[in-house]
């Protein structure tokens, strides 16, 4: 698991993004860039919770994809029309896999009924709607001020009339933002029972919720907020989901447990050590359990106890790819590189499509120093970037690679596509114009160069 900001194109989407579950995320992503966890075990999860519903709702296919936001809050919202977001806590405070595909078929509700798309547009109404009332306003107080009486009521009532059309303009954007959550709400229950699931985690969800903000619903004006108070949600939501032939369906067990490892693993790296503990004290040896305690030990206890948890998983199921890479990570991340890779190399057989994984490896390979194991690094670094092609740590070690191989050119060519998805436009485009002086005029490599050096700011 590895935690990075997301900025560039993503970051930018953001600003506009509509919240399904509670506000504030899209402030955060504005002031901070996303903090965004890369994971293929969860992203595998929520990829094979959020396919059904793009197909029962005609979106998807390789443009709209799930986001992981290291935050604690229980929130998803969708940004540039086709990428859902969902943190990290609603991932963990989800208890079934059916709580957590009701919050995704959500986000899908906005995404097919292009509800982003439309809020900007309500926005710019609303904008105008503001400045037409502040205009009116200004005249009120011109007029007054012309007039020269120093009682006038309408000097008097100018403060309330500047801010008038602001006001108003911002009720109605809430309440249009009201009511495009009502209706993601009922898409969602119609893409639930498409797929044969229930919409009772969708009401357990927002009947948690009301339990939690009650008290601050009561304070509330319910003309001043973005979106539906979950009692409402409940109250509109239950009896469609209970009409439904699927309320009382339940989710595989397969799933469950797929479910409650991502749960453990999610809580292992992001929850301080006192909070695991309590998610899962000593007495809980479920498999969930050991493997949040051992991620738990590799990040406040001793390597070794962690390693050892971490071979009892791969005991209890040999097959599965992401406790061999739990364990390569462990050695990889404790300073034994070369211990690392046979793990990883297991890990990658398991799970070949995993561009991830396969960073890792080549990482390992190349921290050992090892010369011999180099053509090897490449080849897995290079496989791994057709998938993951925006993966600066994996650009970072192919530069690596190649420098220890004398191959100049194509050590630049990396090093500059590393700047370049951290971010830092000006280093890229420096790397990229020293690697067109080493690499082939008109190579693939050198016509790589020279996309980045024509890179403009504000594509990143």
């Amino acid at each position: 698991m590895k935690f990075r900001p997301l900025r560039n194109r993503l970051a930018a989407s953001a600003l506009a993004s509509l919240v399904a579950i509670s506000t504030g995320a899209p402030a955060r992503a504005q002031q901070q860039g996303l903090p965004i966890v890369r994971d293929t075990e969860i992203e595998n999860l929520l990829r094979d919770y959020a396919r059904p519903l793009f197909r029962a709702a005609g979106v998807g296919g390789s443009q709209t994809n799930v986001v992981i936001i290291n935050d604690r809050g229980f929130n998803a919202f969708v940004a540039n029309g086709r990428r859902i977001f969902v943190n990290a806590g609603a991932i963990m405070d989800s208890r079934t896999p059916n709580e957590l595909i009701g919050v995704m078929a959500h986000e899908t509700g906005h995404i097919a009924g292009g509800h982003l798309a439309r809020l900007r547009e309500a926005v710019e109404r609303a904008q105008i709607v503001a400045v037409i009332g502040m205009l009116v306003g200004a005249g009120a107080v011109a007029a007054g001020a012309a007039g020269g009486r120093a009682g006038s009521s309408v000097g008097e009532a100018a403060p309330g009339v500047l801010m008038g059309g602001p006001h108003i303009a911002m009720r109605s954007l809430l309440a249009y933002q009201r009511g495009e959550e009502a209706a993601a709400d009922r898409a969602a229950i119609n893409y639930l029972n498409a797929t044969g699931q229930s919409a009772k985690g969708m009401v357990d969800t927002f009947r948690r919720l009301q339990d939690q903000t009650m008290f601050a619903a009561r304070q509330a004006d319910p003309y001043m907020i973005s979106h539906p108070i979950p009692a409402d949600r409940v109250a509109n939501i239950e009896p469609l989901a209970k009409a439904s032939p699927h309320y009382n369906a339940t989710d595989p067990a397969d799933r469950v447990m797929r479910h409650n490892l991502a749960r453990a693993k999610l809580a292992g790296f992001v929850e301080r050590n006192d909070a695991i503990t309590r998610r899962f004290p000593p007495s809980d040896t479920s498999l969930p359990a050991r493997y949040a305690r051992a991620i738990q030990m590799f990040r406040f206890g001793d390597r070794n106890r962690a390693a050892a948890l971490a071979d009892d998983l791969i005991r209890t199921q040999p097959n599965n790819p992401y406790f061999h890479e739990i364990k390569g990570q462990i050695l990889l991340e404790t300073g034994l590189p070369g211990q690392a890779i046979a793990p990883l190399r297991r890990a990658v057989a398991l799970a070949p499509n995993s561009g991830l994984i396969r960073i890792m490896l080549g990482h390992a390979l190349v921290a050992t120093g090892n010369n011999a194991v180099l053509d090897e690094a490449v080849r897995e670094l290079r496989l791994a970037l057709q998938r993951e092609p925006e993966a600066a740590d994996g650009y970072r070690q192919l530069a690596i690679a190649y420098g220890r191989k004398g191959d100049r050119g194509q050590a630049d060519l990396a090093a500059a596509q590393t700047s370049l998805y951290e971010g830092d436009l000006g280093a890229a485009r420096g790397l990229a114009r020293r690697a067109q002086a080493s690499l082939p005029a008109g190579s693939p490599g050198w016509l790589r160069a020279e996309d980045i050096v024509a890179q403009r700011r504000n594509q990143n």
